[in-house]
């Protein structure tokens, strides 16, 4: 599982020109999936995620919460989080889970944060979305699965 999770003044989601999602101050996260993901693997990524200090306190260093800061999240399906392009010119998607695979964890995904934190808007699986953000600093982490627990 890969997150990459952007802190945001504001971002939001459009499909077809319509608004779906919108947040103020917080996370902005792309989420994708691969072989071997599974619920285990969504549970500590959500608490990774929320247990994050990744905001700036008052004398600028990076040592604030999600929660401190009374944030929300924004996330998006990101099945391109697992392109491989070490060949050619046009990227692999081999290593992204399956859409029928993935749109399950996903769910489950969000699930979790709405049950641990509750401030909580989300794209459409496997739409054409549009995301728009005001990134904030900017600050962006990749957040790999089998980087943080499985090493």
């Amino acid at each position: 599982m890969r997150v990459v999770l952007t802190t945001v003044l504001e971002a939001n989601v459009k499909v077809n020109d319509k608004l779906i999602a919108k947040i103020n101050r917080g996370y902005l996260l792309l989420v994708g999936f691969t072989d071997g993901d599974d619920k285990e693997t969504v549970d500590k990524m959500v608490d990774k995620i929320l247990s994050l200090r990744v905001f700036p306190d008052e004398n600028g260093q990076i040592n604030i919460s999600l929660q401190d800061v009374n944030g929300s999240i924004l996330s998006v399906s990101q099945f391109t989080l697992y392109a491989n392009a070490a060949k050619g010119r046009r990227p692999s998607f081999v290593d992204a889970l399956r859409p029928g695979e993935a749109e399950p964890l996903y769910d489950y995904f969000n699930q979790q944060i709405e049950l641990k934190y509750g401030k909580l808007q989300t794209g459409i699986f496997g739409a054409d979305m549009k995301v728009e953000s005001i990134n904030d600093g900017p600050f962006t982490l990749l957040l790999d699965s089998k980087e943080l627990f499985y090493q």
